[in-house]
C-alpha cells in the first residue's frame, strides 16, 4: 500500500508518517509538504532516517500532485490551521489552500481510485451559537450545563447535532466547504472517504504559537521561564478546550485506512472529550508541576475575534458506533511535550522560545 500524507512535514502529518512507517514497514509512506510553517523542515531529518519519501510540493498546484504518481490512500492534513487566518488580513491563502487545494486532492484520489482520509475541524460549528450556550463559571474554568436551549450542546460538549448556520471563521468555512464537496464526490464519483472533525490536537512535534498550538506554547513558555497572557473573558484563564493526544488521532486514522467502509457517508466529532478537557488556568498548574517553574502570566480582559469560551467535544457518536475512545490524559500530553522539548532543546529553542 502507498499512503500519501499531505501536510506531511507538519505536526500531525509527520507523526502519522513516522508511526505508520513503524507499524507497517512494508507500506510506502510519502510525506508531501510545501514547508511553509517554520520548524517543519526539521522533520525531513527524521524522514530520511526512517525511509519515508519526501516530496516538496503544494496542494494548490496540480502539477505537484501529479508528481506523486499512483497511490492507494491520501491523508489530507495540509490545512492552514489558524482560526485567525484571514480575519485581519487577506483571506486568499487560507481559501486557496484549504478549499481549492483540498479539491485538487479529491481529484487526485478519483484519478488513482484511492481512499481519502480528511482531517476536518471542530471549527465548522458557528461561533455565535456556541458563545450563546448556557454555562457555569467555576473556580478555575467555564463549563457547559445540561439544560440547553440549543440542540447539540450539553455538559458532555458539542455533538454532530449542532446546527451549522452562522459565521465560523474563514478556516472553519473552508473546511466545511471541503466536507460538502466530499459528499458530492462520494455521491457522483464513488469517492471512498472518512471525514473527522477534530478538536485541539496536541503532543510532541507541534511547533506551537499563539494562534495555533497553544498546548505546546504553554509548555514551552514554562520550560524556558518566559511570560504568557490570559487573553479574553476577563483575563482569568477560565476558557476551556478538550485536548486529544496525537497518538490517539493516529490510532483512529490507522483504523480508518483499513476500515473506511465504516466511515463512508458519515461525519464524526473527535476530541479528548470532557474527561480530557482543561482551562488555561489548569494548563498552567500542570506545566508548573512538570517543569517546577512558575512564570508571569498577565491578564488581558478583551476577547479576541473568533475565540470561544468553551469547546469540548462530545465523542458519544464515534464511541457508540465505532468503539474508538481517547486513551491518553491531559497530563500525559503535557509530559510528552516536555520530554520532547528537553530532548530537542537546541533545535527547538530558536522556534519555540
Amino acid at each position: 500500500m502507498k499512503i500519501v500524507v499531505t501536510g506531511g512535514a507538519g505536526f500531525v502529518g509527520s507523526t502519522l508518517c513516522l508511526q505508520l512507517r513503524e507499524k507497517y514497514p512494508q507500506y510506502e509512506i510519502v510525506a508531501f509538504d510545501n514547508l511553509k510553517r517554520r520548524g517543519s523542515e526539521l522533520n525531513l531529518i527524521d524522514f530520511q532516517k526512517n525511509a519515508i519519501d519526501f516530496i516538496h510540493g503544494d496542494i494548490r498546484n496540480n502539477e505537484d500532485l501529479h508528481a506523486l504518481g499512483s497511490f492507494d490512500v491520501l491523508i489530507e492534513a495540509s490545512a492552514e490551521p489558524s482560526v485567525t487566518a484571514g480575519l485581519d488580513s487577506d483571506p486568499t491563502y487560507v481559501i486557496n489552500n484549504n478549499l481549492y487545494g483540498s479539491i485538487n486532492c479529491f481529484n487526485a484520489c478519483i484519478k488513482n481510485d484511492a481512499k481519502l482520509i480528511f482531517l476536518s475541524t471542530s471549527r465548522v460549528y458557528p461561533i455565535e451559537t456556541i458563545e450563546n450556550a448556557l454555562f457555569n463559571e467555576e473556580e478555575t474554568k467555564f463549563l457547559f450545563i445540561d439544560n440547553q436551549e440549543i440542540k447539540g450542546i450539553s455538559s458532555k460538549g458539542i455533538s454532530e447535532e449542532l446546527a451549522l448556520e452562522g459565521a465560523r471563521s474563514f478556516y472553519g468555512t473552508t473546511k466545511l466547504s471541503s466536507e460538502l464537496f466530499i459528499h458530492e464526490y462520494a455521491a457522483f464519483y464513488g469517492l471512498k472517504a472518512a471525514v473527522t472533525r477534530f478538536g485541539v490536537i496536541a503532543g510532541p512535534r507541534q511547533m506551537g504559537k499563539t494562534d495555533q498550538g497553544v498546548v505546546t506554547l504553554w509548555m514551552a513558555k514554562h520550560y524556558w521561564n518566559q511570560s504568557l497572557k490570559y487573553i479574553g473573558y476577563g483575563g482569568k484563564g477560565k476558557q476551556v478546550r478538550d485536548l486529544l493526544h496525537v497518538d490517539d488521532l493516529v490510532e483512529l486514522i490507522d483504523f480508518q485506512i483499513h476500515n473506511i467502509e465504516k466511515f463512508q457517508g458519515k461525519v464524526y466529532n473527535v476530541g479528548g472529550g470532557l474527561q480530557n478537557s482543561a482551562s488555561l488556568q489548569e494548563m498552567t498548574a500542570i506545566c508548573e508541576k512538570i517543569t517546577g517553574n512558575k512564570i508571569q502570566i498577565d491578564e488581558v480582559a478583551e476577547t479576541r475575534t473568533a475565540d470561544l469560551r468553551i469547546f469540548i467535544t462530545d465523542n458519544t457518536k464515534i464511541e457508540t458506533e465505532i468503539g474508538w475512545k481517547p486513551k491518553k490524559s491531559v497530563e500525559t500530553i503535557f509530559k510528552d511535550i516536555y520530554l520532547w522539548i528537553q530532548e530537542n532543546e537546541k533545535q527547538l529553542e530558536s522556534i519555540l522560545k
